[in-house]
C-alpha cells in the first residue's frame, strides 16, 4: 500500500511540474494571448522555479516517508516540510471540490483563468479555453492542477500518518485525561494559547464581515468578483482559524479528558498550516507588487494576512513543545517488569 501511495503521489506532481518547466523554458501552454502573465517574464520565471522546488519537494516526501532511510531522518527535517505541505494543499483540497459542488448547484463561482490574483470575476460555465483571450490561464490548467494537488494531499497524508505510527505512535496515542497536568495556570504554553486566541479574532472578524456581505477592507476588484464560492471559502477560512486555536486550547488547558489526544493534535496541525502558510502565501504574493491599482490588497487585507500566519506559527510552536514533553516523557518512563 506504501509503494502504491508513493506512486500515487510522485505521479500526482508530475503535471504540475511539467507545466513548470514548459513555463520557465519559454512555452505559453496554458496561458491564453494577453495574459497578465506573459507580461513579467522575470518575475515569472521566479515564481514558477520557487512553486517548482515547492512541489518537487513532494516527491522527496514521499519517499522519506517510505524508504528505510527515512526513519533515521531528524524530526524536525521532515515535520517542517509536511506541516508546510498540509497547510498548502489543506484549503485546496477542500476548497476546489466545494467550487465544484457551488457551479454544479447554480451558484456564480469565481474562475481563477480570470485573473491574477486567482479569484477573477465570474465566468460562464460553458465557455471553452478558446475564449480566454485575456485570460490569467485557460480553464483546464485549473483542473489538471488542482487535481494533481489533491492526489498528492491524499497521498501523502496516508504515508504521513503510516510513518507517525511507526515512528511516534507512542506520543499521540491515548486520551487527553492520560496527559500530564498543565504547569498551573501561569505555565508558558498556555499563555501562548491565549495569545493566539486572541490574536485569532482580529481576521476572524475580517472574514465574519465579508462572509456576511461586507466590503470593509476589501480592494475594488475583490469587491466586484465577490460569488458564492468566495463566500463558502471565506466560512473555510474562519473554520480553519477556529480548528488552529481549538486545538491549542484543549491541548493546554486540558477541557476535555474523554477526547483521543489526536483529536485535538489534528486539529492544531491542519488549522495551524492553513492559516500559517496560505497567509504567508498571500502576504509574498502581495509583497510581489501589483499593477492594477484595483487589485492591489487593501491595509486590513494586509493585516489580516500576517495575523494569520502569527496565529498559526504560535500553534505549531506550541504543538512542537507538546511532542518534545511527550517524547520526554516516554524516555524518562520506567520499563514494565517482564
Amino acid at each position: 500500500m506504501r509503494q502504491a501511495l508513493r506512486t500515487a503521489a510522485i505521479l500526482a506532481a508530475l503535471p504540475y511540474l511539467t507545466l513548470k518547466v514548459a513555463w520557465i523554458a519559454g512555452s505559453h501552454i496554458g496561458i491564453p494571448e494577453g495574459s497578465s502573465l506573459l507580461d513579467h517574464r522575470t518575475a515569472m520565471i521566479f515564481a514558477n522555479g520557487l512553486t517548482l522546488l515547492m512541489d518537487a519537494s513532494v516527491i522527496v516526501l514521499a519517499l522519506l516517508l517510505t524508504r528505510p532511510w527515512g526513519l533515521r531522518t531528524p524530526a524536525w527535517l521532515l515535520a517542517f516540510p509536511m506541516w508546510v505541505a498540509t497547510g498548502l494543499l489543506t484549503p485546496i483540497m477542500a476548497g476546489f471540490p466545494l467550487q465544484l459542488l457551488v457551479k454544479a448547484l447554480g451558484g456564480s463561482v469565481n474562475s481563477p483563468s480570470q485573473s491574477g490574483s486567482g479569484s477573477g470575476g465570474d465566468s460562464d460555465s460553458d465557455s471553452d479555453s478558446d475564449s480566454d483571450s485575456g485570460a490569467f490561464l485557460h480553464e483546464w490548467v485549473f483542473g489538471v492542477v488542482y487535481g494533481g494537488f489533491i492526489l498528492q494531499g491524499l497521498a501523502l497524508g496516508a504515508l504521513f500518518v503510516l510513518y507517525a505510527r511507526d515512528r511516534w505512535g507512542h506520543v499521540w496515542q491515548g486520551l487527553v485525561r492520560d496527559l500530564p497536568g498543565a504547569a498551573g495556570r501561569r505555565s508558558l504554553p498556555r499563555w501562548v494559547a491565549i495569545a493566539a486566541a486572541l490574536l485569532a479574532l482580529a481576521p476572524l472578524v475580517m472574514h465574519l464581515l465579508w462572509v456576511t456581505g461586507s466590503t470593509a477592507g476589501l480592494s475594488e476588484a475583490r469587491v466586484d468578483e465577490r460569488t458564492t464560492d468566495f463566500y463558502v471559502l471565506e466560512a473555510m477560512d474562519m473554520i480553519y482559524l477556529c480548528s488552529a486555536v481549538v486545538g491549542a486550547l484543549l491541548l493546554t488547558f486540558r477541557r476535555a479528558p474523554a477526547l483521543p489526544v489526536k483529536v485535538p493534535l489534528t486539529l492544531a496541525w491542519l488549522g495551524s498550516g492553513a492559516v500559517a502558510c496560505w497567509g504567508g502565501w498571500l502576504l509574498f504574493a502581495s509583497v510581489l507588487g501589483e499593477d492594477d491599482i484595483a487589485r492591489q490588497p487593501t491595509a486590513a487585507m494586509l493585516l489580516t494576512y500576517s495575523v494569520q500566519m502569527i496565529v498559526g506559527a504560535l500553534v505549531a510552536t506550541l504543538g512542537v513543545v507538546f511532542f518534545k514533553e511527550r517524547a520526554g516523557a516516554a524516555v524518562r518512563a520506567p520499563r514494565q517488569p517482564a
